[in-house]
This record gives C-alpha cells, sequence and structure tokens, in this order.
C-alpha cells in the first residue's frame, strides 16, 4: 500500500520505487564501485572479496538467500570462508555505517527529513540464535519463537532507507541459565538489557549527536511511547514529534487547577503537588474522542489500496497529559477514526507548535508506511530475513548489508535520474 501524496495539502510527497533492470547499462560495475568506497573498512583483502560476493547474492534470483546458497551461487564463493566472514572476521562496523549515512545524504538528505521508529520480527526456529525467544512477531501478527530488531529508517523528499539498527534482547538472555549461550554467541561483555524504548533512544541520540543526517521529524508507535524515548526526543531542539499512544491514556481537556500540599514525612515538612478538589478527574484519549460532534471531523484520503482509495476522519485538540495523576505540559492530540458504524480509533500526541495545521498532522501520521516499505523490499527483494547465523556480530553484520543494498537501488534511481510513476519494482 503506497501513499498518494498531494502538493497541496502536505509538506512534500515521499516517492516510490521504480527502478527496472533495464534502467541499468552496468550493474555489476555500479556495485563494484558502491563497494569500493567501503574497503578501509575490513582489514584483509579477502574479507572485502567475501563483502562483495554477499552483497552480489543479495541482489540475485536465489529462492533463499542465506550464506551457503550465496556462496554456492556466486563466483568464487566458499561457504565455510563466507560463514566466518559473517559472523567472526573483524568489521569496522561504526567506519561503515558513518559512511553510508553521509552518503545517504548526498542522495536523501533534506532539512525536512523524518526518522521512523519500529520493530521487525524475524520468525526463527530453536533457541541458540542470539536474542531468539517467545514474544511478538509483528511479521506474523502473534507471539512466536522469534528475533526482534528496532530500525530507524529515514525519509526525505528524495526517497527513504534504513539508517540504523539494533537487536533486542529479552531481559531472561542475561540471567545466569544464558550465561553459556551468550558466550557461544559471541554477546560483548558490556551488553546491558535494554528495553526497546532505550534502544530507541540511544540510536536517536547518536544520529543526533553524530550530526549527519538532517531531520525535523520523528515518528513511532505506542511501543516507543516511553519516559526514555521521550526525554531524549524532547531534548533535542528544533525537532518535532508525532508519537503513538494508547487509547488508555489519561488527558485533560483543560488544564486543571493544581495547588501545594503541606505534609510530614519523617519528621520534616514537605510539600507536593496535589490536584485541586475541584477539579476534575482525567478522563482516557478513547473516552474523549467519542465525545467529540462529527462536525470536527475531517475526512482525508491517506492513500491508493488494491480496492481503491483509503481513507480515515481527523480531528484534533490541545489536551493535558496525566502524568502519574497530575497534569503535564499541553499537547496536540491527533484523533483518526475509520468509516463506518463502528469506527476503530487511533491516537497521536504532538509537541509540534500551536499554529501548525490539521493538514500538517494527517501528513506525518502518513508516513510511518515508510519504514514499512524498507522492512517489505528488504526482506522480499533482499532476503533480509532468510539469515541463519546464530552470532551477535553475525546478526548486525547481516542487517546492515541489507541495507547498504537497498539504499544502492535508491542511489541507481537518484543518479539516474528515475522519475516516480505508479510503476513499482526493485531490481531483480
Amino acid at each position: 500500500m503506497l501513499p498518494e501524496c498531494r502538493e497541496s495539502e502536505y509538506l512534500y510527497p515521499v516517492p516510490k520505487f521504480n527502478l527496472e533492470t533495464s534502467d541499468i547499462d552496468d550493474f555489476m560495475s555500479e556495485l563494484k564501485g558502491f563497494h569500493d568506497q567501503f574497503s578501509d573498512c575490513f582489514q584483509r583483502s579477502e574479507s572485502r572479496e567475501h563483502f562483495f560476493q554477499y552483497m552480489v547474492g543479495q541482489f540475485g534470483e536465489l529462492e533463499r538467500k542465506s550464506i551457503e546458497p550465496i556462496a554456492l551461487a556466486v563466483d568464487g564463493g566458499k561457504v565455510r570462508a563466507m560463514q566466518r566472514f559473517v559472523s567472526d572476521a573483524p568489521w569496522d562496523d561504526k567506519k561503515i555505517i558513518t559512511k553510508y549515512r553521509s552518503f545517504l545524504v548526498d542522495d536523501l538528505g533534506h532539512p525536512d527529513g523524518v526518522l521512523v521508529f519500529d520493530e521487525s520480527g524475524f520468525a526463527k526456529k530453536g533457541d541458540d540464535s542470539i536474542g531468539v525467544g517467545k514474544q511478538y512477531c509483528g511479521t506474523i501478527g502473534k507471539v512466536e519463537n522469534c528475533q526482534v530488531g528496532v530500525f530507524v529508517a529515514y525519509t526525505s523528499p528524495y526517497g527513504y532507507a534504513l539508517v540504523d539498527k539494533q537487536l533486542y534482547l529479552p531481559e531472561k538472555w542475561f540471567t545466569d541459565a544464558y550465561t553459556e549461550r551468550r558466550e557461544k554467541c559471541k554477546l560483548p561483555e558490556e551488553t546491558k538489557f535494554q528495553t526497546k524504548p532505550q534502544l530507541a533512544a540511544e540510536m536517536l541520540k547518536q544520529i543526533s549527536d553524530e550530526g549527519i543526517l538532517p531531520f525535523r521529524y520523528v515518528l513511532a508507535d505506542s511501543v516507543y511511547w516511553n519516559p526514555e524515548f521521550m526525554q531524549a526526543v524532547d531534548s533535542l531542539s528544533g525537532v518535532t514529534y508525532l508519537l503513538q499512544v494508547p487509547h488508555d491514556t489519561l488527558c485533560w481537556a483543560k488544564q486543571p487547577v493544581v495547588v501545594r500540599k503541606t505534609y510530614r514525612y519523617a519528621g520534616e515538612q514537605r510539600t507536593r503537588r496535589v490536584l485541586s478538589d475541584k477539579a476534575k478527574e482525567p478522563i482516557s484519549l478513547g473516552t474523549l474522542a467519542k465525545g467529540i460532534h462529527r462536525y470536527f471531523w475531517y475526512r482525508r484520503k491517506v492513500s491508493e489500496g488494491t480496492k481503491g482509495p483509503i481513507e480515515y476522519e481527523f480531528t484534533r485538540r490541545r489536551v493535558v497529559l496525566a502524568i502519574q495523576g497530575l497534569p503535564e505540559k499541553t499537547h496536540w492530540l491527533l484523533v483518526r477514526r475509520t468509516l463506518g458504524a463502528d469506527p476503530k480509533y487511533s491516537f497521536y500526541i504532538s509537541d509540534a507548535a500551536a499554529s501548525s495545521r490539521l493538514e500538517t498532522f494527517v501528513w506525518l501520521s502518513g508516513l510511518r508506511w515508510a519504514i514499512e516499505q524498507c522492512f517489505e523490499e528488504t526482506k522480499t527483494e533482499l532476503g533480509m530475513d532468510h539469515y541463519e547465523v546464530r552470532k551477535f556480530p553475525g546478526w548486525h553484520h547481516h542487517i546492515l548489508t541489507c541495507m547498504l543494498a537497498h539504499f544502492f537501488l535508491w542511489h541507481l534511481k537518484i543518479r539516474l535520474g528515475k522519475k516516480s510513476t505508479s510503476c513499482y519494482a526493485l531490481a531483480a
């Protein structure tokens, strides 16, 4: 499902990917030139060759793009050597990702760029792969034995690409019962348990501190509606966020009166903020939305589906969020609901300026598709979910090559001046 963004209502439209194999005169020569930019990120010439061969295999027409099929299909490929390269050989991961982002800025960078945070699951059999466990896997829509990665995508008027990733490790992986598995999977000893919002906050801070990617907006779903992530976003100057939040989040439609109450604790006199006796209790966002008159709902088309245009109704309100029973700062609340007699509601909170228009919020709420397209394209075309590596470095190296391969296709599209059309296909 791809959006049909209209210039009159949105800050900018995001193009669709529409590169065809016939558009490229010498694909392998182009790919070799791209790879040469990373030659100083590997210590040995053999590693450089494996790096090139591995990505060649990702662009091939193999049914399954894991290490063994790739090694057997490419010229000069050796299974054991490629396995060692992906999981055990030294890579300068930091230098690779820094170079990659600088290339990405050249092609996709824009001052109104958007960072989108989301997770993706990878169903797995067995218990030996790093971070595997029974957890919700969005790819199949249920709790299953899987690994889960937290990702960041970048989108702009020129395209979209994944820019960072972290493997989520369930807390049980840090217990004594998993000591041997951690060692076998080469998990760095200094690694500590982090929640998904904490991983996202760490990546956001690193991207911001690095100063390579220009961005103005941050988007995420309700998983990341969390104090650690919110603190990381709030600390960024000139950045606006739009975060999906649960329907049971509490708020006030107007600022409630708060008073100071004196009390004694451990022999000392203290004060605390409490609601005035006349203040109303906060209500849930779900309750608030259902009480909004239909006059205030605006119908908007957000995308073209296989069965025709997909439309929702939107409204917005200024609300005061309730944090631990007390009022926090005032936010914009965007509410989206499906059409029909029994609508389903979605809620988004933003720190945008008070003068922000509804169209801006509608536009931002639809940009999550960019990271979904990244997942779809890297999994279906580049084998991002085909890997069979078990070690921590191997997971990161495989995902990183998929990110680079996906961006390489966008680079070709932009270098060749391929205009966006309704056509949508990845190069085979």
